[in-house]
């Protein structure tokens, strides 16, 4: 690997901060709502929603009053609900139960069949009843968690039994969100997008993204655009490249149904990559509010320049785990998966060199790689700094200076670092690189929030900011379809598809590329 090695590291510290109006939103701000949970017995409510919404419960960042109503095709009592709700929060670990008796008093269950619409209209019966009783304004969040077939179905429903009307019927006001993937292609984004306005306006839509809502993420636009030291410089004139890791160490596990139908890059690069490429390139917008950034995300979208059928082997490379060793065992290979067809050609993997085709990126290419059974599991951004013009040093150095490089590390840690070249201390002239680090959590002493914490507080806020647009949505899908028509469609499809061992980086015909970001 040609990173850079740490050779030495030098801490920055940040000021303490207590809290307060940064950390939380307070309960009073808030409107009361209810969320109404469509596919609460699986296991997205179990193990993201209800810990989530729980952990907003104990910080006191919940409206006054609030309700969870869980809805399903299983039949539940509302007490066998809350007792399979609390088994895992308590699974999670590292959680407070201690107020648990009072937040599951505010859980309640209804059993529904989505394609029903007796069932649909026995829930808005219900819900219209319990709203009189806890008083929460006829203000409701419905949230999907359920498979992407659900959503016309279910989406429909709520419109025919008049609960997405606001301001109707003792209705509040009343949002949707959708969980990825939106679509499949171009054509199946735009067929949802149609059946969702059907009963919901746009701005009462909300394609969630959970990336979006990690503290790294959020913070490159205060990174950019709060500090002189970067904007001048994040340009074609000083940035020799940008790559940005998605890696995951772990293999298909129980999502082959899925896995199967959507690949690499339907998982991952129509949405979480190409959010953090947007946030990465973007122009400033005029204030921080949420369309006039996503304006200019959607204008980097515009300026990706598309990859001819010709340059697509010189620009895409895609790759399939075989069997290897993780954490010292050894894993099945991705056609040894339960659920796996044997033959499977889908990838696991996938390395894409992007241009921005703009005056700011001209010529700057984005080496985002994605995927499955890799070295470890890591998501960061790179921002590779062009050499020095010019040596002044060459005469008494006999090293390369190596560029400058800036990290923002994603997970396992949310951290930022630069690496830039020192002077070793003695007669000898001789250069070192050092890091200085900036890890989030240092020196703060609030609770944070998860990202499913903050993006359920941003909706119950009526604020789209960490949300996709149907534009955005639109232009992914119009770059990245042409793309996996041509790779799903060639004759020799299978001869594209490069074997990797678990738990190395990739197939060799990505390292020239994986290189230069991973250390």
């Amino acid at each position: 690997m040609t990173a850079m090695n740490r050779s030495e590291e030098a801490t920055v510290k940040g000021q303490t901060t207590t809290g307060g109006a940064c950390e939380f939103v307070a309960s009073g701000s808030l409107a009361p709502c209810t969320l109404v949970i469509f596919g609460a017995s699986g296991d997205l409510t179990a193990r993201k929603l209800i810990p989530a919404f729980y952990n907003l419960y104990l910080a006191d960042s919940l409206p006054k009053p609030f309700v969870v109503v869980g809805c399903s095709r299983t039949k539940l009592s509302h007490d066998a609900f809350r007792e399979k709700l609390k088994q895992a929060v308590a699974r999670e670990g590292n959680i407070d139960l201690g107020r648990w008796r009072d937040f599951a008093a505010k859980l309640f269950y209804q059993p529904v069949t989505y394609d029903s619409q007796e069932s649909c209209q026995e829930l808005a019966d219900y819900l219209r009843d319990l709203d009189k009783k806890q008083n929460t304004g006829g203000n409701r969040i419905f949230y999907l968690a359920v498979p992407p077939n659900l959503y016309p179905v279910i989406a429909g429903k709520i419109g025919e039994v008049g609960l997405s009307r606001e301001g109707r019927k003792g209705n509040g006001w009343a949002r949707i969100v959708v969980e990825k993937p939106f679509g499949r292609d171009l054509q199946t984004a735009l067929d949802l997008d149609k059946v969702l306005h059907k009963s919901f306006r746009e701005n009462q839509i909300y394609r969630i993204d959970h990336y979006l809502a990690k503290e790294t993420v959020q913070n490159i636009l205060m990174l950019r655009f709060a500090n002189t030291i970067f904007e001048p410089i994040w340009n074609r004139n000083f940035i020799d490249y940008v790559g940005i890791l998605a890696a995951e160490k772990l293999g298909v596990e129980n999502r082959a149904g899925y896995y199967e139908q959507a690949g690499v890059l339907r998982d991952m690069f129509q949405n979480h990559m190409v959010q953090l490429l947007a946030l990465t390139a973007m122009e400033s917008p005029s204030l921080f509010e949420d369309d006039r950034v996503r304006d200019e995300k959607a204008k980097v979208s515009r300026s990706i320049k598309p990859l001819a059928r010709e340059s697509l082997v010189d620009n895409l490379v895609l790759g399939q785990y075989k069997g290897g060793m993780a954490d010292g065992k050894e894993v099945p290979g991705y056609r040894e998966e339960k659920g796996v067809n044997a033959n499977s050609i889908t990838p696991t993997f996938a390395m894409m060199r992007y241009f921005v085709d703009n005056w700011r990126w001209q010529g700057v290419p984005f080496y985002l790689a994605s995927g499955k059974r890799l070295a470890r599991k890591e998501t960061k951004i790179v921002v590779q700094f062009k050499n020095v013009p010019h040596s002044m040093f060459r005469e008494v150095l006999d090293e390369k200076i190596a560029a400058n490089r800036l990290v923002l590390g994603i997970y396992p840690e949310e951290e930022i670092s630069l690496t830039f070249q020192t002077k070793v201390p003695g007669a000898k002239s001789c250069l070192r690189p050092v890091t200085m680090d900036f890890t989030y959590y240092q020196g703060f002493q609030g609770s944070p929030l998860d990202a499913y914490a903050k993006v359920l507080l941003d909706v119950m806020m009526g604020d789209h900011m960490l949300f996709w647009r149907q534009d955005g949505v639109e232009l992914s899908w119009s770059y990245l379809t042409p793309i996996l028509l041509e790779c799903e469609t060639c004759a020799n499809r299978e001869a594209q598809l490069h074997p990797y061992e678990a738990g190395s980086w990739g197939p060799v015909e990505s390292l020239k590329w994986m290189s230069l970001i991973v250390e």
